[in-house]
């Protein structure tokens, strides 16, 4: 089957030489039984790709079946692919078959497979090697026969340096890797796509196309598009409800656009502003910004200390506890009717006595003003409230995931 046959069959739109490559090498690994790794940012539509490595397979008439590991809590992830016993952990009242077991013969699609934990990921490496695996809480060892697709939007080679990814595990998936292209990458099929999601609207919702003009065109394209064609859909949904005029210039396309450049700039009014500002407020991306000003604040704090503290005993003729005036801002320095000392009459430069409580001890330790930890803690602990113990809707208000939220809820002994 040729390239432009599957993007009929699976409506992919674009011509770009990048996503032409990707759907030939899965057209290509199809017919075979390789593992495959999908790699790509997020919204660029690697189940799409996993879909049509499985319906041209041998197997496309056998089960197929797509699990999100990010989505499922670290605790649980193994009884979900693998299965159970009776009584293997509390709430286990009875024996179930996991994913593995289900799928025999067909296709398991493993997205955001870099937040899979540790564990889980030596057992998926058995099953790739040998086919075997066993139930949680058994020692029976089963074997299945099930072809594995993994994508991921993370760099899990960086993963591997980091301790956060089996090495080995890595090179087993990735026999076959299919890069998916991002819409910075094939800026050619932007305007093709805006107008088949405005057309598929208009339709939906009975109203007349929307469409642009030249200079609106360059901004869509000119447009980083962080969340690719996911991104670029919701916005075409948008216009198609929301736009007065059915042709939109630069001017009237540009409302539409989120403010991607100035979401940083927000963030210091908003936290000197005592609004209350919470997590919930914050992307990820965001909260790191802050973390990097508090720790650079940091930093510049403990700078100081150390260079008052290398001023305060220096041993060149200036006494311990003692500073030149040059260095003080003008309030500490002494009263000019105060008498003269004879350093001073004698034209050299005037010290200056530091009260008791002003002067430093070399041997004094820095205090860690930002207890990130705590901060971080309190953001839990305020959106497991407002969301009374709803872990998955607190996590998507942290911008974490549900995996990631488990994991720090037992880290700082948060009791929900």
């Amino acid at each position: 089957m040729d390239i432009q046959n599957i993007k009929n069959r699976f409506g992919i739109i674009g011509n770009s030489s990048a996503l032409n490559h990707a759907l030939s090498t899965a057209i290509q690994v199809a017919n075979t039984d390789l593992t495959v790794l999908i790699v790509g940012e997020s919204g660029v539509g690697k189940e799409v790709f996993s879909n049509i490595i499985h319906s041209l397979s041998p197997r496309k008439h056998n089960p197929f079946i797509a699990v999100n590991c990010g989505a499922i809590p670290e605790g649980t992830i193994d009884s979900e692919l693998f299965g159970h016993e009776k009584g293997a952990f509390t709430g286990a009242i009875d024996s179930r078959k996991g994913y593995f077991e289900t799928v025999n013969g067909g296709t398991i699609f493993l997205d955001e497979i870099g937040e899979m934990p540790l564990g889980t990921q030596a057992r998926l490496l058995r099953v790739l090697e040998t086919g075997e695996f066993i139930r949680v809480g058994s020692s029976k060892v089963q074997k299945t026969d099930v072809r594995v697709i993994a994508a991921t939007n993370k760099d899990l080679l960086d993963f591997t340096q980091q301790g956060r990814f089996r090495e080995d595990l890595y090179y087993r998936l990735s026999t076959v890797p299919i890069r998916v292209p991002s819409l910075r990458d094939r800026k050619e099929d932007i305007p093709l796509l805006f107008r088949k999601f405005a057309s598929d609207f208009s339709e939906r919702y009975r109203t007349q196309t929307v469409q642009l003009d030249a200079s609106a065109v360059q901004m869509l394209i000119d447009y980083p598009w962080n969340g690719n064609v996911r991104e670029l859909k919701n916005i075409a949904e948008q216009v198609s409800v929301l736009a007065k005029e059915k042709l939109l210039h630069a001017e009237d396309f540009e409302i539409f656009l989120p403010k991607k450049d100035t979401r940083s700039i927000s963030l210091l009014p908003a936290l000197a502003g005592g609004g209350g500002a919470t997590s919930s407020q914050f992307s990820g991306t965001e909260r790191d910004i802050l973390y990097k000003l508090f720790f650079d604040l940091k930093k510049d704090i403990n700078d100081m200390k150390q260079m008052m503290l290398e001023l305060a005993h220096r041993q060149n003729g200036v006494s311990q506890g003692v500073v030149p005036e040059s260095i003080l801002p003008s309030f500490n320095r002494p009263s000019e009717n105060l008498p003269l000392s004879p350093s001073r009459m004698n034209n050299s430069p005037a010290p200056i006595y530091l009260p008791a409580e002003q002067r430093m001890d070399q041997h004094e330790e820095v205090e860690e003003s930002l207890m990130l930890a705590d901060r971080e803690k309190d953001f839990i602990v305020k959106a497991l409230k407002k969301h009374k113990g709803r872990r998955r809707d607190a996590a998507k208000e942290l911008g974490i995931s549900e995996r990631t939220l488990y994991r720090k809820i037992k880290e700082y002994d948060i009791v929900e």
